[in-house]
Formats: structure tokens, sequence, C-alpha cells
């Protein structure tokens, strides 16, 4: 008996396994040219921001910011003298030419990539115009190379969302499909250009919403995406963290007090920044003036500030390389930081092109410098290392304005090299996630999954298959049921006292054995000369659509459709032909829309 069973199953499940293999190859081939392209993206996209440094920040200005130690001048500094008043006016330039090839060709493309790329995956099926990230890989070189404050995440997020979404509609694949692949490319590009392939994975899973909540579907194909990418970006520009920190340890219970000040201090500036990045994007949108020449404004701006704090200027990596050595001073990391917050809300809140981490990191990073600073001039023997507050302040203020916990404490421990901070970084983005997360820099991030268009048909379909009919047993309408042989001409003159627009009918023995509809009797009812003749049973269907006390609303609603009808019989579960009563589509959806509203009202609560 064995061996016929054995024969009889094994070709089966060997098909079925060779499916699944052809399966998974044909899609890590999709997400492994997807981190191909973005990690070509990355590098690109890197040459170009170091190719306009060198020639209008340094050779125009004479403006050399120090860089991280993971990164180099591709070119020595021209030695010129430093100009503040072409540093004034760089990025006013910069804002123009940026303008106008943004909204010229792809008005999508303003302002940073990752809020876009996030309105895409949720509203607009994972679509994204194929020009969008040539045209946000150009306008975001310009803007930060010329002094712009921003961040190269949004723009590489952006390049490998859209080149993710452009395979997924050239294979003509589904939209939950599409959406995958473009989250991929979000991976794989903010992955590869800050060398953390892991925490580009989990970005891309958690900043898609303002709960700490994860979309798993996401995370494998980002992880496979994102580490191609990384391997690409690296053997160009070589390996290692962006950051060089010195070797800290937490071993001192009582510094979580100066990390918990800290904390505070890090969703006051979050707050203060996201409300000033859309109070300034607010104020650009009211402007009656050209869309493309408010970047040039905006620049003006940003170029008015530099002018007496070059550091808040383009990039500002450098110093908070500086910082972690702590090499510079209260005073200017505190400049740096709200200077950082004005010169981004200028260079992209008026329409300019980049990202929205990268000066997160500057801000973290200065202002956790200070904090530490602070702390060890009063607590010496409690701080021991104000540099360890620049690395955990960079994931707790990313944190605040993100809402991304987890993939920032990883995140910045890639970036800096540093994993033994784990614990106060712990700490501190538990926090500021909940003192901050009424703001986020990502206004397009949706609450949560509920709440996002993506799933919208999977939740109703969820959410319709916990409710049963029987929980709507106040809603069964108790109806008179129809002897079979009752004549037309007495029904009819009970059909003129009565609402009832569905009529059971019931056999001698009062089982139900049809129905019929208001709709059903319009031949007889405009034919007097047979309504002596006809009885109730001719006019009746035997081929009833009903529903039981245990079935859930999803099988009812598909009854409902399936012939337009809008009541249906209730029958009891172990015999069918005993009616309980009548139960109407409208009071179906009524009753699912009032468990909505009560699940939100539940969310509001917590």
């Amino acid at each position: 008996m064995g061996v016929p069973f054995l024969k009889r199953f094994q070709p089966s499940d060997a098909e079925e396994i060779s499916s699944r293999l052809s399966r998974a190859g044909k899609w890590s081939f999709y997400f492994l040219i997807i981190g191909i392209i973005a990690g070509v993206g990355s590098i690109v996209f890197h040459y170009l921001c170091l190719l306009g440094m060198h020639w209008f920040m340094d050779f125009f200005a004479g403006y050399v910011p120090p860089s991280p130690a993971g990164e180099h001048h591709l070119w020595p500094p021209t030695g010129r003298p430093f100009n503040r008043y072409l540093l004034l006016i760089l990025p006013a330039l910069g804002g123009i030419v940026s303008g106008w090839i943004v909204y010229t060709f792809a008005p999508e493309a303003e302002g940073h990539g990752t809020d876009s790329a996030i309105d895409a995956y949720h509203n607009k099926g994972g679509f994204m115009r194929g020009r969008v990230p040539i045209v946000k890989t150009i306008a975001s070189a310009i803007t930060l190379t010329t002094g712009g404050s921003g961040g190269r995440e949004g723009p590489i997020a952006q390049i490998g969302a859209g080149f993710g979404a452009f395979l997924a509609t050239r294979l003509k694949l589904s939209e939950r499909e599409r959406r995958i692949m473009m989250a991929a490319g979000i991976s794989a590009g903010v992955g590869s250009i800050f060398r953390a392939p892991l925490a580009g994975a989990l970005f891309a899973a958690e900043v898609l919403y303002r709960d700490p909540e994860f979309e798993s579907e996401v995370i494998i194909p980002a992880g496979i995406s994102s580490v191609v990418a990384y391997c690409l970006f690296c053997l160009v520009f070589g390996w290692g963290s962006l950051f060089d920190t010195p070797p800290f340890e937490f071993t001192n219970p009582l510094e979580l007090g100066p990390y918990l000040v800290l904390a505070l201090v890090l969703v006051a500036t979050g707050i203060f920044y996201v409300k000033a990045f859309y109070g300034v994007t607010a104020l650009f949108k009211g402007i009656k003036i050209p869309n493309h020449l408010k970047p040039a404004l905006g620049g003006l701006c940003t170029g008015m500030i530099g002018f007496y704090f070059p550091q808040c200027l383009a990039f500002g990596y450098g110093f908070a390389q500086q910082a972690l050595f702590n090499e510079l001073s209260v005073s200017f990391l505190l400049a740096l930081a709200i200077g950082k917050v004005m010169t981004t809300s200028f260079s992209i809140g008026s329409g300019g092109s980049g990202g929205v981490f990268g000066p997160s990191v500057v801000i973290g990073g200065a202002m956790g410098g200070a904090v530490g600073r602070i702390f060890h001039a009063i607590m010496p023997g409690v701080v021991t290392e104000p540099g360890a507050f620049v690395v955990v302040g960079m994931a707790g203020f990313f944190t605040a304005v993100s809402n991304t916990p987890i993939s920032t404490i990883i995140f910045v421990s890639e970036m800096t090299d540093s994993y033994q901070l784990l614990l106060p970084s712990l700490l501190v983005c538990s926090v500021a996630y909940l003192a901050a997360q009424r703001w986020t820099i990502y206004e397009k991030q949706p609450k949560n999954r509920v709440a996002s268009p993506a799933h919208a048909g999977e939740f109703f379909v969820d959410i319709l298959q916990t409710i049963h009919v029987r929980d709507l047993v106040e809603h069964i309408r108790k109806v008179r049921m129809i002897p079979e042989d009752m004549r037309f001409v007495d029904f009819k003159r009970y059909f003129a006292k009565t609402k009832q627009h569905y009529f059971p009918v019931m056999d001698q023995g009062g089982r139900l054995n049809g129905i019929f509809s208001s709709t059903d009797i319009r031949g007889v009812l405009f034919s007097p000369e047979i309504e002596d003749l006809v009885v109730m049973r001719d006019i009746a269907t035997t081929d009833i659509i009903f529903t039981t006390p245990e079935e859930d609303l999803n099988t009812v609603l598909l009854k409902f459709t399936k012939k337009n009808i809008d009541s249906l019989p209730v029958v009891k579960t172990d015999d069918h032909n005993i009616l309980i009563g009548m139960l109407n589509r409208r009071e179906v959806i009524a009753f699912y829309n009032g468990r909505i509203q009560q699940m939100k009202g539940q969310e509001t609560a917590a």
C-alpha cells in the first residue's frame, strides 16, 4: 500500500517544489536588478554631489566643509579664498536652476523624495512616472551642492522607488507587486548611500506608517535589493561605515538620567523642526509668484543664514563627525542645529529638491553633542564621553520626527559602527517616539495599515469575516410568511397594506419552500384576468438564496451582490426550511460602518 501512495504523490510534490523554486528565482532576479540599478543610481548621484561641491562650493565660494571619515573629496581643494558674499547668492542660483528643471519636467519631484514615495505606495498603487528619478537626481544634486541644506536619502529613495515601479509596470505586475518592488527600490537607495543595508531594509518597511508597524511583505525583498546596492556602492567608494567613532561604551546606569533629558530636548527640537518645515512650506505655497522661482527665494533665505553660519549649508556630515570626537563647542553645536533646521526648511520647503533624513542626522548629532558637553561639564564622573550623546542624539532626533524607532536605531548603529550604545539609544528613541508621535516630517504617512488605501480592500474583507449574522440578531426582522396556496387576488389585498418587499412562502406545515419579491408580481398585478387563477406557489422561486446565523458578513454581502437583492431570509443552521427572519443589505452595511467607527474610536482613545 505504501509504495503506490508514494508513487501517486511524489510527482505532484516535485512539481510544486519546482514551481516554488522557479517563482522564488524569478522574484529574486527582479530584486537583484532593482538593487543593481539603485546601486548604480547611488554611485552616479554621489559622484554628482562630489563634483558639484568641488565646482560650486569650492571653486566659486572657496568653501570646503569637512567630510565624514567614510567619505573623501575626489579632487584636492582649489585653495581659493573664502567668499561669504558668493556663498550668500549661490543657493539662490542653484534654486533657480533646480526649480526650473523640476517644475518644467516633473513637478512631483519637488520637496523631499521619501514622502513622495510613501504617497505613491499608499495612494497611487506604487506608480511613479519614469522621468521622476532622472529629474530628481539632477535637481537634487544642484540644490544640495550649491549650498541648499538637505539629505541624499530623499533623491536616492525616489530613484530606487522609481525604477522599481517602472520595472513592475513594464512586467505588467499587480499593484501589490508594484508597491513591493517600489519599496525594495527605496531600501536599496537609502541602504547603499548611507552604507547601512540592514537599516535600509527595515526603514523601507517601517517609514510607511506613523504607528510602529512594519510592512512585513516588504522586508525580505528590500533586504535583497539593499544588500546588492550596498555592495556595488562600496566596491566603488570603499567599505566601512559613514562615520568613524571612538570606542564608546555604556557602563554607568546613572548616565540614563542625562540621556532622558536628551530625549526631551530632542523632542522639543523635533517639534520645532516639523513646525518650521511645514510652516515655511505653507508660506511659500501662499506666495503669488511662479513655482519655479520659489526655490530661488528659499535659496536666498538659506544663503542669508549661511552668510553668518556656513556650517548650516549643504550636507554638514563632516561637522557631525567632528562632534563625535568632541571637537566643537556648545555654541557652535547649537547654532549648527537651529541653523540647520531653518536652512533645510527654506531649501526644501520652498520647493527645492533634497531629503530630510540627512539634516536630521546632523541636527540630532549637534543637539546630542551640546547636551553631552553640558552634562560632561556638570558631572564629568557620570558623562565621561560627550561624543556618545552625538550618536544617541542622531537616533533619537530622527525617531522624533519620523516615527521610525527600530530602523533608526539600526541606521545610526550601522552609520557610526557603534553598537555599544544600543541600550541608551533604545531608551531615548522610545521616549522620543512616545512624546512626539503626533508630529512627523513625513506627512504622507497613514496612521497604520487600516488607514492605508493600499490595504483598504484587505481590511474590508478581514473585518467582515469577523462579524457573523448572529451578531445582527436585533436587525433580523420578523416577517409574515405567505401560504403557498393563497390566491393572488387575496395576496393583492394584503400587499396594499404592507411595506414588505420580500415575501417568504411556506407550505402547509409552515416550512419555507420559496420566496418572491414585489418585482416578481408585476406581471400578474397588471393582468387582472388571471389573478383568480394564480396561487403564490406559482410566482415564488424555490431556488432560495439564504443565510444562517453562523455565516460571516463577507459571505452575506457576496450573496446580496450575486443577484442584486436587498434582503435575505435567515434560516436555522440545522434546518434550512425554518425561517428566523429577513436581513436587509442596508442593515448589514450600517452595522459594518458602526463597527468601523467603534474601532476608530478605540484607536483615538488609545
